[in-house]
């Protein structure tokens, strides 16, 4: 089984500027993903893309090896998607084919440890998953949205309101991470295929870096929860 970590991160970054390598609990941020990359028993080599050489350039320093990610799939508007398919085939033209299962760690997720991704990916292979996310168990939210303008409850009915115990569990996709097959990803040019499975984690490993508000919260998390790479 050859589990290859494809960790992707942009140059540009509108909510906080260079994101994914800032100043995050002594270290770069994507230094973190990395390093938790590295230390999971199931990987065997980790590569970033990047279309930012400052970027690449630190994740060699951690460990990592690097792809230059071409413009035109780094952008905006680019999908995930078109990076990892760009990142394994450059992978393949340069080693050949043979990888089973791709892991895509967030860089924006930190609050994780490699031992997370050693069980996301038993969880994925004993469960014969084509692919899987990482989530959070949400049974104890009471969960509201608008439908036509009028708010309705999605998880219960309000009219025979349950104790949160009782209410059915619902998985949040908490975006640290993805695993899935290789070839099967290359036809369905999708994270999401065939058989769908899911790894839940602890729920103070939820919270993603978009803004500085969050920073500090994950900070916060990081350190009260002695989290680090092992």
């Amino acid at each position: 089984m050859r589990v290859v970590s494809i960790i992707i991160a942009r140059g540009g970054s509108k909510g906080v500027p260079k994101k994914n390598i800032m100043n995050f609990c002594g270290k770069p941020l994507i230094a973190w993903t990395i390093l938790q990359s590295i230390a999971s028993k199931k990987v065997l080599e980790v590569w970033v893309s990047s279309d930012s050489e400052e970027i690449l350039e630190i994740s060699r320093q951690y460990g990592a090896k690097t792809i230059l990610r071409p413009d035109d799939i780094s952008g905006d508007g680019a999908s995930s998607e078109s990076a990892w398919m760009h990142a394994i085939e450059y992978i393949e033209k340069i080693k050949g084919p043979g990888i089973d299962f791709i892991l895509a760690p967030q860089v924006t997720s930190p609050l994780r440890s490699s031992k997370d991704f050693t069980n996301g990916i038993n969880e994925f292979v004993n469960g014969k998953f084509d692919s899987l996310f990482s989530s959070t168990e949400i049974e104890d939210f009471f969960i509201w949205k608008y439908k036509d303008n009028i708010l309705n409850p999605t998880n219960y009915d309000y009219k025979n309101r349950k104790p949160r115990q009782k209410i059915n569990k619902t998985y949040l996709e908490n975006g640290s991470f993805f695993i899935f097959d290789v070839e099967k990803f290359k036809i369905n040019n999708n994270r999401f295929f065939g058989k769908i499975g899911h790894y839940t984690m602890d729920k103070h490993k939820m919270f993603q870096i978009d803004n500085l508000e969050d920073v500090k919260l994950c900070e916060t998390v990081m350190r009260g929860y002695k989290l680090n790479v092992i």
